[in-house]
């Protein structure tokens, strides 16, 4: 590894002490293995991406999403020589906070808690890792290390950063926080090199996007004509992957080389030179981001925007303000263990605010078909007698 990756025997350690259990595995390797262990991984399986778990076997969810970014992430940190088991454990761990119904759903939690201190999907997968899960004897949480915290919290405003303690230094000071480690900035792009082309996919698989209109973008049109142009009888479906294939290889390159670039040209020789830098250093070149960038504002009006999505979206904002204002009203309709856990929170924030951390807590972790379940329960009324 280079001089600036991460080093585990250079941590700056897990928030609280432990004796290691295991001579075969390196601190990050144990946080890779706690998270894929932990039940907020395992419900990422059920939460929407783009579309809702039912609406189709083959569309990604949160927890494909997660492997995807995990797979291009460590393929980036090997080239360029760093860290590749902390970058797969942020990357497996940066979404585990993410509401039901994918941006909706958080969009809406945040609506809802903009009176308690807002919610935000990073600063919940912190919550999830260092408070939520209850997994071990001596702490609450998953007492994952330093590095693997501060990659998960890629936003923080300055008020959030000081509640935070020494993870959230960065984003403590005014004006550009600084940046994170390069193991994270990896994740952070990877995540969106992911999501565009994998919304691709699932959008023309639906059908809400053309491959004519996307034939209008340079990435995607240079990749297609050179597939179509060298397998004239591929069928449609095949055409698709190998495009997409191509196009992910092509930023993934781009970025390996553009990084390398940059780093050669700082030449620095620990991580905290990475930190002290004045912007990231894991990029694109400045043509990839344009073309990366009119793919992505092309999904937002065409895919984001289609009126099946909104309609989705508008019963997803209409399920968890639903839920949410009951349970405010009456915290006694929440099942017993997340009834202590408002009462644990009342006790240490004050009575609403912590009353609405808890259920926001509850919603967050949701599937999204429990989520709908809930609401049935709740507001359906010859719905769920037997299992109230």
């Amino acid at each position: 590894m280079k001089p600036y990756a991460a080093q585990d025997i250079a941590s700056e350690g897990r928030q609280y002490q432990e004796s290691t259990i295991t001579k075969y595995r390196n601190e990050y390797q144990r946080d890779r293995d706690r998270v894929i262990h932990c039940n907020a991984f395992r419900r990422l399986a059920y939460k929407t991406q783009v579309f809702i778990n039912h609406e189709g076997d083959l569309f990604r969810t949160r927890l494909t999403h997660s492997l995807e970014v995990a797979q291009i992430s460590r393929t980036v940190a090997h080239a360029i020589g760093l860290n590749e088991d902390l970058t797969e454990a942020i990357a497996l761990a940066h979404d585990l906070g993410h509401t039901p119904f994918g941006h909706a759903g958080q969009e809406c939690l945040n609506q809802c808690m903009q009176s308690y201190g807002g919610f935000e999907h990073n600063l919940q997968s912190l919550r999830v890792v260092d408070e939520l899960e209850e997994r071990y004897p001596d702490f609450r949480g998953l007492n994952l290390t330093f590095e693997t915290r501060e990659g998960i919290l890629k936003h923080c405003s300055q008020k959030q950063a000081k509640t935070l303690g020494s993870v959230a230094t960065r984003f403590s000071t005014e004006g550009q926080p600084s940046p994170p480690s390069l193991e994270a900035q990896i994740v952070d792009l990877c995540d969106e090199i992911a999501y565009n082309n994998h919304d691709i996919d699932d959008g023309l698989r639906a059908k809400f996007i053309t491959v004519r209109r996307l034939r209008d973008f340079r990435l995607f049109n240079e990749h297609y004509t050179a597939v179509t142009d060298k397998w004239h009888n591929l069928s449609q479906r095949r055409v698709i992957y190998e495009t997409i294939r191509r196009m992910i290889d092509e930023q993934i390159n781009n970025v390996i080389d553009t990084s390398l670039a940059q780093l050669d040209a700082l030449q620095p020789s620990h991580i905290d030179e990475i930190r002290m830098a004045d912007e990231h250093l894991i990029t694109f070149s400045a043509l990839m981001y344009q073309k990366h960038l009119e793919l992505k504002q092309f999904l937002q009006s065409q895919l984001y925007q289609h009126y099946r999505v909104r309609r989705m979206s508008y019963k997803s904002h209409m399920i968890i303000k639903r839920l949410f204002d009951v349970f405010m009203n009456d915290p006694y309709l929440l099942p017993l263990e997340t009834l202590v856990e408002v009462q644990r929170l009342q006790e240490q924030l004050g009575n609403d605010a912590g009353r609405a951390r808890a259920i926001a807590d509850y919603i967050a972790g949701m599937t999204d078909r429990y989520a709908i379940v809930e609401y049935e329960r709740l507001f359906n009324p010859i719905s769920g007698f037997e299992n109230v």
